[in-house]
């Protein structure tokens, strides 16, 4: 896309050259705050996202959004379509956008008007929200550090504006409209693939570890609900009469008189499916004793044992090395499987299934935070193939597994490459670095 004909410097540090006949203007000669308030609270609240910018509170569904509903909601900001919403202690992180609604917002949010009809709202939402003025509204911001750092309505205003002609304003708005819209549109197709792949996955796992490889072997009733029929040479068995289950009491504190250890986390099991000496396990200490019991090596299975939800809880890791003082650290279960009847290698894959996995869920037990007892563990029951047929399974798990995790981390790679192009358009838009006005007639 071709960039305008001539060019001129900003005088804004981080923007260069902006079109000949555009200006900078203060933020005061673009906004005024505005701090009328709600009488009685029957306005639509919004909220403010740092994902979405503004939208009703009611639409917004996004994960860690806990904050609840004020008893009063007098007393509230009144903001009016078009209204800039900066939520003055993430501005830093762009909580802040453009509403396109009518409504109230937390009286600790601040609310900016255009002072005339020479600007378009949407091109300044999304000029607002670029890199360039998320760092200039971190620069501006008093604090010490990130969590303190608040942005006051007069720093704001203090602020250099870009500033288009107003056609020029909504040709760009418009644009990027269209161009976001699309994109936006790919990377949800994108996701819709990524989530089919994951489905694939767990299906191929809960078939294999329930049903086996063969399709044409006979089959038998379990005597487990869940479970239903299995393959007609296989047992069931509960997990503690083929492995030894233990919870590890091993914190991450460091003591004069133990011995300095490694640690593998709640959050080594959590975020990876397999325990190798990729990870960096954190230093810590610990008795001889714990070393002894604790210590993990090749083909044990760690797995959490509580979370927040029932839900997420049970997630495993397959220890794949031999570890030379690496021990299981505190809100882990220790497996250790008997290889002679139960390969963790297959035991790994059984926690990857939904259906061995809802035996957990099912006996987790919190309000706030669940957990599983050693119990929990040891009374869950196992499909259990012969060791070959574990091996076989395990092998072909691994493969499938792999082929379908690379396909997703492909699909995963072209999501970033297109919040990355997303980004950029949208930055060399608003700032004139590129001449949109002949691709809105297009």
């Amino acid at each position: 896309m071709k960039p305008y004909l001539k060019y001129k410097d900003s005088s804004v540090e981080g923007i260069g050259e902006i079109p000949e006949h555009w200006e900078v203007q203060r933020g005061k000669y673009v906004y005024k705050e505005v701090k009328e308030k709600s009488e009685d609270g029957s306005e639509t609240l919004l909220s403010v996202s740092e994902y979405y910018g503004v939208s009703p509170r009611r639409e917004v569904i996004e994960e860690g959004d806990w904050l609840t509903r004020a008893d009063s909601l007098v007393g509230y900001k009144i903001c009016k379509r078009n209204d800039l919403i900066i939520n003055i202690m993430l501005a830093w992180k762009r909580g802040l956008g453009v509403t396109f609604w009518d409504g109230i917002v937390s009286p600790s949010y601040s609310v900016f008007r255009c002072i005339s009809d020479n600007y378009d709202p949407t091109y300044l939402h999304y000029l607002l929200r670029t890199d360039f003025y998320i760092a200039e509204f971190k620069r501006n911001s008093t604090g010490i550090i990130d969590s303190r750092l608040r942005l006051y309505p007069e720093e704001f205003l203090r602020i250099n504006i870009i500033s288009p002609t107003k056609s020029e304003q909504q040709a760009i708005a418009n644009y990027l409209d269209r161009k976001t819209r699309q994109i936006d549109t790919l990377i949800d197709k994108t996701q819709k693939l990524i989530d089919l792949l994951k489905e694939q996955r767990t299906a191929i796992i809960n078939q294999a570890v329930t049903k086996g490889l063969n399709p044409n072997v006979k089959m038998k009733d379990s005597g487990i609900e869940w479970l239903g029929k299995i393959p007609e040479h296989w047992e069931v068995k509960r997990l503690k009469y083929i492995a030894n289950v233990q919870f590890s009491n091993v914190d991450k504190k460091s003591y004069e008189n133990e011995e300095d250890v490694f640690l593998c986390n709640y959050l080594d099991v959590y975020n990876n499916e397999f325990i190798n000496s990729k990870i960096g396990f954190m230093k810590a200490t610990a008795l001889p004793r714990e070393i002894e019991k604790f210590s993990i090596k090749y083909g044990d299975v760690l797995a959490t044992k509580d979370s927040e939800t029932p839900d997420d809880i049970a997630n495993a890791a397959l220890v794949t090395e031999d570890f030379n003082n690496v021990l299981c650290g505190y809100h882990l279960t220790h497996i250790r499987p008997d290889r002679r009847f139960l390969l963790g290698e297959y035991l790994f894959r059984l926690f990857c299934a939904k259906k061995f996995n809802d035996q957990f869920v099912v006996s987790a037990n919190g309000i706030t935070r669940y957990g599983l007892s050693t119990h929990s563990f040891n009374s869950s029951y196992i499909s259990l193939p012969p060791i070959n047929e574990q091996n076989q399974i395990a092998e072909y798990l691994d493969k499938i597994a792999k082929e379908i995790d690379i396909s997703i981390e492909n699909h995963i790679k072209s999501i970033k490459l297109l919040q990355e192009y997303r980004t950029a358009l949208i930055s060399e838009a608003v700032t004139g670095k590129i001449d949109v006005r002949e691709e809105v007639s297009v």
